[in-house]
């Protein structure tokens, strides 16, 4: 799996450094140049991981770290990229919500070595736990947990087993059929409302926790796919 990582730096120079280093490394890297261009693209989804400068034009670094932690209620590890070499920085960003600091100029293989170390604690699972991921979704396969732009949700045993059929194949239409043999494990007979209710209710978990995406498409006439 391809990790998504946010480098919010304003410096085109540094910026570009970090994008180089995660490409090279075989992550995805999304660049903003600000804190509010980094806010913004906040909202359209939730990264696996943020590199974070401090003195941003627009919202600050610091604003971003708390807007992250308290008005958006996510997990995501950020990691602090700054100039700012003083201990007592360093203890207030902890304190705030940051991951980890890493202090400019720094070397390339220290930068991996601490987002490594980082996807490490929150983004993978026990013993290298495989996770499905889609848009702002995961999917924890052996944990059975769900999380939606870093919130949990809570699922019953069924809607979980129709969110991972669908994780799992992602460009595939599963007809109502298909679903109800699949995961209930009997004969399907047209009249019964189960995988629709079910559906319905799985969407609306999700909703709640991310109101600005869809993840669950129906194709009329035929099933269920992701959006």
């Amino acid at each position: 799996m391809q990790y998504k990582i946010f480098v919010v730096e304003d410096e085109p120079d540094i910026s570009g450094l970090l994008v180089k280093i995660l490409e090279e490394a075989d992550y995805r890297a999304v660049q903003a140049f600000s804190g509010t261009e980094a806010g913004l693209l906040l909202e359209r989804e939730m990264p696996d991981l943020i590199l974070l400068d401090l003195m941003l034009p627009g919202m600050s670094g610091e604003e971003l770290l708390a807007d992250i932690r308290e008005n958006r209620q996510s997990n995501v590890p950020v990691l602090i990229i700054s100039a700012k070499d003083a201990l007592s920085d360093k203890v207030a960003l902890l304190q705030g919500g940051a991951d980890d600091y890493i202090t400019k100029p720094f070397e390339p293989e220290e930068v991996l070595a601490r987002i490594q170390a980082a996807l490490r604690r929150v983004g993978k699972g026990p013993a290298g736990e495989k996770i499905l991921t889609y848009k702002n979704l995961k999917v924890y396969m052996d944990s059975r947990k769900v999380t939606v732009g870093g919130k949990e949700v809570g699922l019953t045993a069924h809607e979980y087993d129709i969110l991972c059929l669908l994780m799992q194949n992602p460009g595939k239409v599963y007809s109502r059929e298909t679903l109800y043999e699949m995961i209930w494990h009997g004969g399907y007979y047209g009249e019964n409302n189960t995988v629709n209710v079910h559906v319905s209710n799985l969407r609306k978990k999700l909703k709640e926790k991310d109101e600005g995406e869809e993840y669950i498409q129906t194709v009329y006439g035929i099933g269920f796919k992701l959006q």
